[in-house]
């Protein structure tokens, strides 16, 4: 457990997996990673702590709006929101097909004289949209099982 406190202290008293004592190089080397860590640690806390103040002030409308109402849904959290308002939600459609043809979730027939089949779906949309789309479906599954 890298964050809790007295970390670096405990160094002295780790063994490696042939129980030798940890080298000086080593040591140090785990201290500056150690160091890195409580850096990221702390911008990650600042960051989402700024973005809880964005939300509980959020404008009806506005994007953050957005965000929030879509993570209240099981399986949307706050980055998933994010992302769907940043990629998708910037823009109105007027039906299903331009919605299809955004995240480019749409059929791509082959229809030569006699040979007529679906080739799959033709990835021409927005691929960030897609693969956020794809990954909020299985989430949904997975939090929906009895949903179908």
């Amino acid at each position: 457990m890298p964050l809790k406190a007295g970390f670096i202290d405990k160094l002295d008293s780790l063994r490696t997996g042939d129980w030798r004592a940890l080298t000086g190089r080593l040591k140090e080397e785990i201290v500056r990673e150690h160091e890195r860590l409580c850096l990221v640690s702390r911008q990650l806390a600042a960051l989402e702590a700024s973005s809880r103040g964005e939300q509980r002030a959020a404008a009806p409308g506005s994007a953050e709006a957005k965000i929030v109402h879509l993570a209240q849904l099981k399986g949307i959290g706050l980055v998933g929101g994010q992302g769907l308002v940043n990629e998708v939600f910037y823009r109105d459609f007027d039906n299903r097909r331009q919605v299809g043809s955004y995240f480019g979730l749409t059929g791509t027939p082959y229809d030569s004289g006699q040979s007529q089949r679906d080739q799959g779906i033709s990835k021409a949309g927005n691929h960030r949209a897609r693969e956020l789309a794809i990954e909020l479906a299985w989430l949904w599954v997975r939090h929906q099982p009895t949903a179908n």
